[in-house]
């Protein structure tokens, strides 16, 4: 039943959460109303219905989920007289239809597909809830009618040909199934209604023994049970059994044996009732298979997988498991380029080809969502089965997959984790499986790689690192310290570069290294950056007042590739300097070499504009990119400032002379183009002298001073003063 769009409300009237589950409880009970047997009016019904239909949206939107909260709606029906199986059916095809429309909500946390998934749970449980409640209702009565006809054919001669009537009408007309054995396991009574479940030739039921009808699914208990009661040990017992019969089919039955008694209390026979559930064990399955499995590709799903998952990593007596997480590599781009229809198609061919390659008892695969899957090994020897399954899955990935005559080329990552059961649960493994598998895909993709308890915890902690970023600004925990940059000619402090830390609450104090890749990825750099420049000023306005005499210190702020892409850089920046007052010829904007790589004019354009303002354009980290040199002419830079690879042959005595002749080589070149020089990572005099030598303008290292607070950098400019 497809239900219609919801109509909305007349101008003036309310359409609130109660109005809304109102409309579904008229349509519930003008559904099921000419179908059921009750002494109440329609409007009767619909008051009795809503309450029903209050707590089938309560269910609907239960955190926890719980299903089960729909089976005594099912039997409230039942209660209320309406026992016809037209009322369950029309039932079902009303929440089906109507109970996300007018019962659901606007919860983001929740989609459309998980509200139907929910929705089909809850028909289940209340299909289930009827039938039981039906069945007990049933069974009761059908019982006590039994039992009394039987017994009553003790009675009196005047009264048995009236017990026989009584009897035999409710023994042939009962819904259920009524058998009658004697205490050795004969059939001497069927009903036409057992006869009818059994194929409907009465002597395939009639005469047989009971022993006839055991079958492998039996549960061992069943048989202690019938013999505890032809025993006279028990008066009745209750099961699920399964018969199978004549054509070889199997009837699934609620089966309810009962011991009848001699007028001396004696065990004289068997009463069996018999409900066939057949066709609700058969709904069951369906709704059990829907459930744990993918609707897209039929491979099993996330809520079947973990169910896997778990009984395989709590396992133990040696057990040990192995799990492949896979994801295909550039599916988004398929996806979006050439629309979700085709990115299916692509996805039911790859899971036909990953389900070709577990086809061990002991191997399964899944799909988790999206492009990603699990296949999962189970068995004494899973460290050598999990890599021949995950060089399984790439392989037959590595053939060209065909979809409306375009082929395309699948690649996949797969992190494998391994190990015993009982030491980590299934979060934790299909975590590290995660993470690993974002190594490999780190690592160019199409292969594996196995799972690394170290490379587990350093992604947990850029995780968290992640995680904390942005509040980590709100509440003042970065923090800038300076290094000096000083002239080799005379040693004097020429300026000093802003070197952010974070100050993290369990992690202590950390590098940029540690966090400026994770804000560049999450684009936090740019507020990050902001922040920086603002406090780098400020502080060089502040020691220009406290530094009169010799003109303004220079400060040094490097700008990231995504600092540099943003639209407000520039505006930024002024904004920046003309709040502290700082002349713009103080500032030094370092950029990497790196970024500006291949950088085309509209990249340029705003480096451009700033040198054209007087600020400073470092190109930082010189000689550890591919630019050509030639490019440099066109770079609006003024200062190149030299990576510490080219200083660390002078630490050895004598110096590398091959390094010596590119430093010289750089500096002749930089100077050519009236470009200062400034030089990274020296740490001896040694590497000082000789760089002053090669006519360096100004380094900066350890040797001078390690990066410190602000006001370390005051008491060296004072120093040089003296």
């Amino acid at each position: 039943m497809k239900a219609p769009e919801k109509a909305a409300p007349p101008a003036g009237e309310p359409d609130g959460p109660e109005d809304r589950l109102r409309r579904f409880a008229t349509i519930w009970s003008r559904a099921i109303f000419p179908a059921t047997a009750t002494s109440m009016t329609r409007p009767e019904l619909e008051a009795h219905l809503l309450p029903l239909a209050r707590q089938l949206a309560g269910a609907l939107h239960g955190r926890p989920f719980v299903p089960q909260a729909a089976g005594p709606v099912g039997a409230a029906l039942i209660d209320a007289h309406c026992t016809d199986p037209d009322v369950l059916s029309r039932t079902l095809g009303v929440i089906d239809a109507y109970l996300v429309l007018y019962c659901g909500t606007d919860d983001e946390q929740r989609t459309a597909e998980e509200n139907r998934a929910r929705c089909a749970r809850l028909q289940h449980a209340l299909a289930a809830g009827f039938a039981g409640a039906l069945r007990e209702r049933t069974l009761s009565e059908q019982e006590s009618i039994a039992r009394s006809s039987l017994l009553a054919r003790s009675d009196a001669l005047d009264a048995m040909h009236a017990t026989e009537v009584r009897f035999r009408a409710v023994f042939e007309g009962a819904a259920i199934g009524i058998a009658i054995a004697d205490l050795e396991g004969n059939v001497l009574e069927v009903n036409d209604t057992l006869t009818q479940m059994f194929g409907g030739l009465e002597h395939h039921v009639r005469g047989r023994k009971v022993t006839d009808w055991a079958h492998p699914e039996d549960r061992p208990q069943v048989c202690e049970l019938y013999r505890e009661l032809v025993r006279g040990e028990r008066d009745h017992y209750r099961t699920e059994k399964p018969f199978y019969r004549n054509d070889g089919t199997v009837l699934w039955t609620n089966l309810t044996v009962s011991l009848l008694r001699d007028a001396e209390g004696r065990p004289q026979y068997q009463l069996a009732l018999t409900e066939d559930t057949t066709e609700r064990r058969l709904l069951n399955l369906r709704l059990r298979y829907e459930a744990t499995h993918d609707a897209l590709t039929g491979l099993p799903n996330r809520t079947l997988f973990f169910e896997r998952l778990e009984k395989a990593v709590t396992a133990g007596d040696g057990a040990r498991f192995g799990l492949c997480y896979l994801d295909l590599d550039g599916f988004k781009a398929i996806n979006d380029s050439l629309g979700h229809a085709t990115g299916d198609r692509l996805l039911v061919e790859v899971a036909d080809r990953l389900q070709s390659c577990a086809t061990a008892p002991s191997e399964m695969v899944a799909r988790l969502g999206g492009d990603e899957f699990v296949a999962l090994t189970t068995g004494p020897d899973t460290q050598r089965e999990v890599d021949d399954l995950a060089t399984r899955i790439l392989g037959a990935l590595a053939t060209p997959i065909n979809v409306d005559g375009r082929e395309f080329s699948v690649r996949g990552s797969i992190g494998i984790v391994e190990g015993p059961g009982g030491e980590r649960t299934s979060a934790e493994v299909l975590r590290s499986a995660d993470i690993t598998m974002y190594r490999a895909k780190s690592a160019g993709g199409n292969r594996f790689e196995l799972a690394d308890p170290e490379a587990d915890a350093r992604a947990i902690t850029r995780h968290g690192l992640t995680n904390a970023l942005p509040a980590a600004l709100e509440r003042g925990e970065f923090f800038i310290e300076y290094q000096p940059l000083v002239h080799l000619g005379d040693g004097s402090v020429h300026g000093a570069e802003a070197l952010v830390r974070w100050c993290h609450p369990q992690h202590g104090v950390l590098g940029p290294d540690r966090f400026i890749p994770l804000a560049e990825r999450t684009g936090l750099i740019v507020p990050l950056g902001r922040w920086v420049l603002q406090e780098a000023v400020r502080q060089a306005r502040y020691w220009s007042r406290r530094h009169s005499d010799g003109g303004p210190l220079r400060i040094n702020v490097n700008l990231s590739p995504t600092q540099l892409k943003h639209p407000g850089l520039v505006t930024d920046t002024i904004d920046v300097l003309e709040r502290s007052g700082l002349e713009p010829r103080a500032l030094c904007l370092e950029v990497t070499e790196s970024a500006l790589i291949g950088a085309d004019e509209d990249l340029l354009k705003p480096l451009r504009q700033l040198a054209e303002m007087g600020v400073d354009i470092a190109l930082d980290d010189f000689g550890t990119g591919y630019s050509n040199l030639a490019n440099l002419r066109r770079l609006p830079v003024s200062v190149l400032k030299l990576d510490r690879s080219f200083t660390q042959g002078m630490q050895r005595h004598p110096a590398d002379p091959v390094d010596l002749k590119i430093v010289e080589g750089i500096v002749s070149l930089a100077h050519s183009l009236e470009l200062a020089v400034t030089v990274e990572g020296v740490e001896t005099g040694r590497q000082a002298e000789q760089l002053r030598e090669l006519g360096c303008d100004t380094a900066q290292g350890w040797y001078y001073a390690r990066p410190g607070a602000p006001d370390r950098i005051h008491t060296l400019v004072l120093a040089d003063a003296v």
